[in-house]
């Protein structure tokens, strides 16, 4: 059983604790980096998809899972950061200006909707953001001049400092990059002041205010930052697509980025990664699936979101702290071992907390 003897105060804020820890994250970083050599172009596509996914889930993360927020319509900013980030290079913007200044405009975005939308909580706040996205996607279908409208925009071929990205390789080691870079950004970020108060929010926001936390600011802030990293992922994800239509960012891809952090288990941004993932091979696993069902399943319309509400459900229901609780039982089991109580990886009942208690 492994037990922490902390003997300075800044040990305990350490990212990595355990040497076994180091030779783990060593090893998955080692995999991610050799992957090119055994993989092939398509499997390097999808797998940059993913880590495109990890960025944006990581983003509704820090709002849904640290502060407490809801959010139905964070594709919305993805949006945004996508169009944003190939209108700029479209007007001659270099790539590692253009990248930064759409997640800016995302974020500045995210900052107009925090600002009212921190008079609601809960459903309503949903609601906001829902109807938010929808006039987004509207307003992308009619700004023709920039958006291209409902014909779409074509995003140019990405380049960074004289070097071409448009290779499947080298795009998934930039993506690789940023999604490692914004990882380490955020957890950095939770341990600061700041990230204790958007936990502190999240837990209850009348002891958060006694204890001279200004709530509204923190929850505009949150906004801010989440819409800021979603539309950076949503600039990747621009490149990815290569040509930009209103269809790409519709409600669908809202309830994905939200199933990513509700099945990868809420505060914790190693249960973004981990649902990203899922959902970002769960569409692939189906089409193979489709191949061996019968033909009067595979042909049904809707078989993919049947799929994802099943799983929601699932989680819901059998592991409410997600793939991320599931791996902690799991880890703790096997730290233990031989020496375990039966009881203490039981499955317990999980209840949502009333509204009126904060």
């Amino acid at each position: 059983m492994r037990f922490a003897y902390d003997t300075e105060y800044r040990q305990g804020f350490a990212l990595l604790r355990h040497p076994e820890d180091w030779a783990n994250y060593g090893l998955l970083a080692a995999l991610l980096l050799a992957a090119p050599f055994f993989a092939s172009n398509y499997i390097l596509g999808e797998m940059a998809y993913v880590l495109i996914l990890c960025i944006a889930a990581m983003g509704l993360m820090l709002l849904t899972g640290f502060t407490g927020q809801i959010s139905l319509g964070h594709a919305a900013f993805v949006a945004i950061g996508a169009y944003a980030h190939a209108w700029l290079m479209r007007q001659g913007v270099p790539m590692a200006a253009s990248i930064p200044l759409a997640a800016l405009i995302a974020a500045a975005a995210g900052l107009v909707v925090g600002i009212p939308a921190i008079r609601v909580h809960g459903l309503y706040l949903a609601m906001v953001t829902l109807a938010f996205a929808i006039i987004v996607e509207q307003l992308i279908g009619m700004w023709r001049g920039v958006t291209g409208g409902f014909m779409g925009l074509s995003v140019p071929r990405p380049e960074m400092f004289g070097l071409s990205l448009a290779s499947p390789t080298a795009f998934y080691y930039f993506c690789l990059a940023v999604a490692v870079v914004v990882l380490l950004g955020l957890l950095n970020l939770l341990r600061s002041g700041l990230g204790r108060a958007f936990v502190g929010v999240r837990d209850s926001e009348a002891a958060a205010a006694g204890l001279g936390i200004n709530v509204k600011r923190v929850k505009i802030g949150a906004f801010g930052l989440s819409a800021g990293v979603t539309g950076l992922a949503g600039a990747l994800m621009a490149h990815h697509i290569g040509y930009l239509t209103p269809d790409g960012f519709t409600l669908l891809l809202s309830l994905e980025l939200v199933l990513m952090v509700v099945i990868g288990g809420l505060g914790s941004m190693r249960g973004a990664i981990m649902g990203a993932v899922v959902i970002g091979v769960l569409p692939v696993a189906i089409s193979r699936l489709k191949a061996v069902l019968p033909d009067v399943v595979a042909r049904q319309f809707g078989l993919e979101l049947f799929v994802f509400g099943a799983i929601l459900a699932f989680f819901v229901l059998f592991e409410p702290r997600g793939l991320n609780g599931r791996w902690l039982k799991l880890r703790a089991l096997i730290q233990s071992f031989p020496l375990y109580r039966r009881d203490t990886f039981r499955r317990q009942k999980a209840y949502m907390k009333s509204e009126r208690d904060k």
